[in-house]
C-alpha cells in the first residue's frame, strides 16, 4: 500500500495572508502524523508564497527531534537561486542551501519555474542535462533520496534512470481530470490509468521507485492505487481543501483509507 505524505504549503499560505503565526505549520503536521500519515512534504519557493525557509528549520527539528520514522520530503527547482527577501521574512537562500541545512530523507526536483501557479508537467530529459545530473549527485551525497518528477513517457522515465534517479514522482494531473470529467469507470480514465501502470512498472524494472502526486483525491485515489507499484503519494491541495469541511486530523485518516487495497 502507498503511503501517504501531506504537503503543507496551503497552511503556510492561509498563515501569510494574516503573517503572525496561524495556522501553524509545525501543529498541522503534528496532527496528520498522529493521524497516520508517513511523510510530510514542502514546496519552498522563492518567492515565498507559502512555505518559507524558517519553516523547513522548523519542520526539519521537529521530524529529526520528535518523529525520526516520518520522512521529510522537500520538492523544489534545483536551480532555483538564492534571492533577495519578498517579504519582512529574510530572503530565500536557494534550493541547495536548503537541501544543505535540512537534510530531508528525498528531494523532490520539479522544473518550475519561479512564476508558476503550480507544478503542471515533468522535466524534459530528451537531451542529457549533465547541470541535473550533478544536482542529483549533489542531493545524494547530502543524503537525500532523489525523486524526479515526470510525465507517464516510457523514454522520459528511462532518461531520468540515466541520470541518476532514485525514484520518480508521476505528475498526475491528467489522470485527476480525466476522472473528474468523465467518472473513474470510463474508458479515458481507465485507459489513462493503463498508461501510468506502465509508467510505474517501466520505472520498477529499471530499478527506481515511484511516487505520485498532483490532484489525487477521494475520488480518485482507489483507482489509481490499483498500481501496485506506488510507493508514496504527496497530496495537499485536496486534502487541505477537504480538511475545512472534516478537520485536519479526520481527513488525514480518510485520505489513507483511500489507500488501501480494495478487492
Amino acid at each position: 500500500m502507498p503511503v501517504l505524505s501531506v504537503n503543507l504549503n496551503k497552511i503556510a499560505l492561509l498563515r501569510n495572508s494574516r503573517e503572525g503565526s496561524r495556522p501553524s505549520v509545525i501543529e498541522a503536521a503534528r496532527t496528520v502524523i498522529s493521524a497516520g500519515a508517513r511523510g510530510i512534504t514542502v514546496h519552498p519557493r522563492p518567492d515565498q508564497r507559502h512555505i518559507r525557509p524558517q519553516d523547513v528549520d522548523d519542520l526539519s527539528r521537529l521530524l529529526r527531534d520528535e518523529y525520526p520514522a516520518i520522512e521529510f520530503n522537500i520538492e523544489g527547482n534545483p536551480f532555483a537561486p538564492p534571492n533577495s527577501s519578498h517579504t519582512s521574512q529574510a530572503g530565500y537562500p536557494g534550493f541547495d542551501a536548503l537541501i544543505d541545512s535540512a537534510r530531508p530523507n528525498q528531494a523532490t526536483l520539479v522544473p518550475d519555474s519561479d512564476d508558476q501557479l503550480t507544478s503542471d508537467h515533468g522535466f524534459d530529459l530528451r537531451v542529457h542535462d549533465t547541470a541535473l545530473e550533478d544536482k542529483i549527485a549533489l542531493y545524494q551525497s547530502l543524503g537525500a533520496r532523489v525523486s524526479l518528477f515526470m510525465d507517464p513517457d516510457l523514454d522520459q522515465i528511462y532518461a531520468a534512470q540515466q541520470h541518476g534517479a532514485d525514484r520518480i514522482e508521476l505528475y498526475t494531473g491528467p489522470f485527476a481530470e480525466l476522472v473528474w470529467t468523465h467518472g473513474a469507470q470510463h474508458e479515458a480514465a481507465q485507459t489513462s490509468l493503463l498508461r501510468y501502470q506502465s509508467a510505474a512498472q517501466h520505472a520498477v524494472q529499471l530499478g527506481m521507485g515511484v511516487n505520485a502526486g498532483h490532484d489525487l483525491d477521494c475520488v480518485n485515489l482507489p483507482l489509481f492505487c490499483r498500481i501496485e507499484e506506488i510507493a508514496e503519494v504527496s497530496i495537499g491541495h485536496a486534502l487541505i481543501a477537504d480538511a475545512l469541511e472534516r478537520g485536519l486530523y479526520e481527513t488525514t485518516i480518510q485520505y489513507i483509507q483511500a489507500l488501501q487495497p480494495r478487492v
